[in-house]
């Protein structure tokens, strides 16, 4: 069983950057995919980002793509979502997950089999 826990929400302007952490627990973080999700109010959950066990391949949402950057640190177990540039409709709380499978042909629908508790962005415009 793997414990997921996200941190490094809040609140920022449009124009600014956060970044996310999630620190995995209680398995082999090497051993699994890592992705970012998001829901904003009244919207469905959605991709934003996943990474490969090693970190050599990396996949984003278009609407994320050339702005947030996730990377990992196996040493740590760790996940990161470096988001710059950041608008408001970026607001959402953004769940941290776990495959334990390869990334799907399309990335969007990789499997994940843990997730966190999310951590809230907000963005003021």
């Amino acid at each position: 069983q793997v414990q997921l826990v996200e941190s490094g929400g809040g609140l920022v302007q449009a124009g600014g950057s956060l970044r996310l952490s999630c620190a995995a627990s209680g398995g082999t973080f090497r051993s699994y995919c890592m992705g970012w999700f998001r829901q904003a109010p009244g919207k469905e959950r959605e991709f934003v980002a996943v990474i490969s066990w090693s970190g050599a391949s990396t996949y984003y949402a278009d609407s994320v793509k050339g702005r947030f950057t996730i990377s990992r640190d196996n040493a740590k177990n760790t996940v990161y979502l470096q988001m710059n540039s950041l608008e408001p409709e970026d607001t959402a709380v953004y769940y941290c997950a776990a495959g334990g499978g390869r990334i799907a042909t399309d990335p969007t629908l990789t499997a994940m089999d843990y997730w966190g508790k999310g951590t809230l962005v907000t963005v003021s415009s």
